[in-house]
């Protein structure tokens, strides 16, 4: 590892596939540490495994979320009920949380699952909060998610970005489906990020990198195509949740997949927003003939099929 991409010793960064986000690991200290997003539900035990086998003795005492897509919150559970952990959480969906209300926390939605958990305490943005021995500013990120935040440390110029940045992209815009600003938020936090000009971004999904200034150029190019045509970004937000599903089933049956997106509000939304003139069923024909065309997925036999 360079010295450029190098993390401290207090951090351990678990690269998950796309149905889970990353996993940040902070040992706080000989006795205890505390993990930064947990991952889908469906992969909770694997998630608990690779917690486990890190530890080396320790308790982990605290669970943080950046934000709670069920991507990023879906171990909570599984990580609670097995060590005792605290969860922390963004104060935005604390009264969703508190009322398990899973249409408001986009489960239900996207059609997602997500099993149930409380939280302990909340994440104030432009607060701190101590992570591996050091201090991590709370940044609140809205654009992908409204209620998400970032973790920022000055003294290691490191960025926990979660889905505001990866290196090749960034999160889909979910706001702008239900009819909200998200693409000016998501501009003023590619902003907010080069204004802090980390050496270093350990992102929501894929590999930390360095190539921040490049990062950033590809993402302001992808929200310009995006904003240009809200149809755009609700066809790129059709495709993200159909490929999300079809990680976690890996196949099936046209007509079963069709029914299973015709119970999640999202989709509704999407046709009703932007493709009312066609068919619910022809408007899903042509998400899955886009991933076909990018080899993200395959119809065979009236059968959809993931592919890696």
């Amino acid at each position: 590892m360079s010295r450029d991409t190098a993390l401290p010793a207090t951090l351990r960064v678990f690269e998950r596939g796309w149905l889970s986000s990353n996993n940040v690991l902070f040992f706080d200290d000989r006795a205890s540490a505390t993990i930064v997003d947990t991952g889908y539900a469906t992969q909770a035990g694997q998630t608990v495994a690779l917690v486990e086998s890190a530890l080396h003795g320790r308790r982990l005492a605290r669970i943080v979320n950046t934000h709670l897509h069920s991507d990023h919150c879906g171990g909570n559970a599984a990580l609670k009920r097995r060590f005792g952990a605290q969860i922390l959480i963004p104060p935005g969906m604390a009264a969703a949380v508190a009322a398990w209300d899973e249409d408001e926390l986009t489960f239900a939605a996207t059609g997602q699952v997500c099993d149930p958990f409380a939280f302990d305490a909340l994440l104030a943005p432009g607060g701190r909060v101590r992570l591996g021995g050091g201090d991590w500013e709370i940044i609140a990120a809205p654009g992908h998610d409204p209620h998400s935040v970032m973790l920022w440390s000055e003294a290691d110029r490191i960025l926990i970005s979660a889905d505001v940045l990866w290196q090749h992209g960034f999160g889909a815009i979910f706001p702008e489906i239900e009819g909200a600003s998200g693409f000016a938020e998501q501009r003023a936090m590619l902003d907010k990020i080069a204004e802090l000009q980390p050496r270093l971004v350990i992102p929501g999904h894929g590999a930390p990198f360095t190539d921040v200034r490049e990062a950033l150029a590809r993402a302001h190019a992808r929200l310009d195509a995006l904003a240009e045509s809200p149809a755009r970004n609700a066809r790129h937000v059709a495709r993200v949740l159909i490929k999300f599903h079809l990680l976690q089933v890996r196949s099936i049956a046209r007509n079963a997949l069709v029914e299973h997106l015709s119970g999640a509000r999202y989709f509704r939304l999407i046709h009703e927003r932007y493709f009312a003139e066609q068919s619910f069923e022809a408007m899903i024909a042509r998400a899955l003939q886009e991933l076909a065309a990018t080899r993200a997925a395959e119809v065979v036999d009236d059968v959809v099929r993931n592919i890696d």
